[in-house]
């Protein structure tokens, strides 16, 4: 048998074998089932999960970025509603009656001012935490009621110092109009997003008064050595320089960290 003869018979033992091969296999029962009925009820039910998920997650940034904020603003919304402004725009014009620049530091001023605002305070801290911290501490009070029980003392706090520096009129300044047009306007009636901002102008109003009055003293010792250096000619000597001695001695003798401390603290009433 020839070598082409072989290789022709070799060839056609290898189809045989393949189509006994496919002939032997069982057929497909039937065509693969298109995605229905169970399959779609999970796929939707695991679509709606994730969907759950995203606003749940989206919800829970929602309320930090809310709280990130109300902690950063809260510092400055606290020290607005005491004592605080008075106090440390107080001392901050008593540091620019003396001339002695930045003696005693920003550090040692505000540091006074807290622990005064604190002393000032302590009342209405008290009574917020009887009426509104204790209580939603153990439970009895929920946020929002603890926050309305709360507020009340802060507002009578503002209240009667807006009163007591007859500086009603600030507060419709921060009223709408339907509000301030009406005859008979209590208290009551005012929001505390009014009367917060009303509260720091009557401060400021009464600080600077306050002021006013602790700079005269040392305004008469610069006008005196002023005059005594210009009748002496020394026009050269800054008065300054000479009068914040004088003005030193002057404070020490009176007391006068005493005084104006003492002023401030009995100020609020």
């Amino acid at each position: 048998m020839t070598r082409r003869t072989i290789i022709m018979v070799g060839t056609l033992a290898a189809v045989v074998s393949l189509a006994a091969v496919a002939a032997a296999a069982p057929a497909p029962a039937s065509a693969p089932a298109k995605p229905g009925g169970a399959a779609d009820a999970v796929i939707a039910q695991i679509e709606q999960s994730a969907a759950k998920t995203d606003a749940a997650q989206g919800g829970s940034y929602l309320k930090l970025i809310a709280t990130i904020t109300v902690l950063s603003v809260a510092p400055a919304i606290l020290v607005m509603v005491t004592s605080f402004t008075r106090v440390a725009v107080v001392l901050g014009l008593l540091r620019q009656a003396l001339a002695t620049h930045q003696l005693p530091p920003n550090q040692v001023l505000f540091g006074l001012a807290l622990l005064v605002t604190a002393v000032v305070m302590a009342p209405v801290y008290r009574d917020v935490h009887a009426s509104a911290v204790g209580p939603y501490l153990e439970g009895k009070l929920a946020a929002g009621d603890a926050v309305r029980a709360g507020e009340k003392p802060v507002r009578e706090f503002m209240i009667r110092q807006i009163r007591g520096g007859q500086n009603e009129a600030d507060v419709y300044l921060f009223l709408d109009e339907q509000l301030a047009a009406r005859d008979k306007l209590t208290w009551q009636d005012v929001p505390t997003t009014a009367l917060i901002p009303a509260f720091v102008v009557s401060e400021l109003k009464i600080a600077f008064l306050m002021g006013f009055r602790i700079f005269l003293p040392f305004l008469v010792i610069d006008m005196l050595v002023a005059s005594v250096l210009v009748s002496m000619g020394m026009l050269m000597l800054p008065p300054v320089l000479v009068s914040l001695p004088f003005k030193l001695l002057l404070f020490v003798l009176a007391d006068g960290w005493r005084l104006v401390v003492g002023t401030l603290m009995t100020s609020f009433g």
